[in-house]
């Protein structure tokens, strides 16, 4: 199948496209960046020479004579664009009868009100949101393949819900809302120039407190009251979440543990029991690694992705791979 990628000098979209590139079922056929970005007409080996060789194409500029090559040349289009923009892109993409994956939050939520609350903006096409398939692989895999649109899941929701996800299916959360203390390295801020996420000005600090963007994202998809609070790390990729979560009474750890198992086949998800994953343990690596540890009935648990691939690149391919009828891991173990 031939993909293209748009936004593809962002950093999870040079990340899809090396893995495209080496996946053996895919053609990486073109590249694309905004006609006002300063990164076109450059090769993206340029922007990132670790891919050196590997992708060695030029960055082309999201023209109309573009759009008119991708009808012709493309089957799926994956959108690593800013979230309003994915949204204008997406039904242009899907009036041509191509596969899209939103990597941004474009379409993840249920509501327009949800978007103009925590996006800021008036979503154009409200009529896609019910449409959309959400791309948390693991729980979600009939609706991926079957979807003609994928909002590929958040980073920090990946991880949070793929935590959670087996508690709340085993019955054994408390209506206590649940507390997700989250920190996420730089990369996760996007490769604008920013003061904020210059690497010499970050300190690990809290931001979006009772306001991100992902705390409606997790509890739409969990069902259940989250207080999220994220923070940004000096460190450039990874994140870990600390969730603290309130078991109902005589909840055992046998029986946490059992809830787990329904994640046990996923080849990845790594779970770790009472073992505590760390930031080193999932970088650069396509898993989602989980512990956790019980005392009387409140439960910690932990989970780490890297945001660049199981939080983005890595699940978006995923994704394509379900759409394909191919093994989730296909591409994605032993790539990096």
């Amino acid at each position: 199948m031939n993909v293209v990628i748009i936004g593809a000098s962002g950093y999870s979209g040079a990340e899809l496209a090396s893995l495209v590139a080496k996946h053996p079922k895919l053609i990486l056929t073109g590249c694309y960046v905004s006609q006002g970005s300063l990164d076109k007409n450059k090769l993206l080996s340029d922007l990132y020479p670790e891919h050196l060789g590997l992708l060695d194409q030029p960055l082309l500029p999201l023209s109309e004579s573009a759009f008119s090559d991708i009808e012709n040349s493309a089957d799926y289009v994956c959108l690593c664009t800013d979230h309003k923009v994915s949204v204008d892109l997406a039904p242009r993409f899907l009036a041509m009868g191509k596969k899209v994956f939103d990597l941004s939050g474009g379409y993840r939520l249920a509501s327009n009100d949800d978007y103009v609350t925590y996006y800021g903006f008036e979503h154009q096409h409200p009529e896609l949101l019910n449409q959309a398939a959400y791309g948390l692989a693991e729980w979600n895999s009939d609706a991926i393949a079957a979807a003609q649109l994928v909002a590929v899941a958040g980073c920090y929701p990946t991880a949070a819900l793929n935590a959670l996800k087996p508690l709340q299916q085993a019955d054994l959360l408390t209506e206590q809302t649940i507390i997700i203390n989250a920190v996420s390295g730089v990369t996760g801020a996007g490769r604008k120039a920013s003061i904020g996420t210059h690497f010499c000005e970050v300190s690990l600090a809290p931001y979006g407190l009772f306001n991100h963007r992902h705390g409606p994202e997790i509890e739409q998809h969990l069902g259940h009251n989250v207080l999220f609070t994220p923070h940004l790390g000096n460190f450039p990729r990874g994140i870990l979440e600390t969730i603290y979560v309130q078991l109902k009474p005589n909840v055992t750890i046998e029986q946490v543990t059992q809830a787990y198992q329904v994640l046990a086949d996923e080849p990845l998800i790594r779970l770790l029991g009472d073992k505590i994953p760390s930031i080193k343990g999932v970088a650069k690596q396509p898993y989602v690694d989980i512990g956790w540890q019980q005392q009387g009935t409140q439960l910690i648990v932990i989970a780490a992705i890297d945001n660049l691939l199981k939080g983005a690149a890595g699940q978006a391919l995923q994704c394509i791979n379900l759409s394909m009828g191919l093994a989730h891991t296909t591409g994605l173990k032993g790539s990096f």
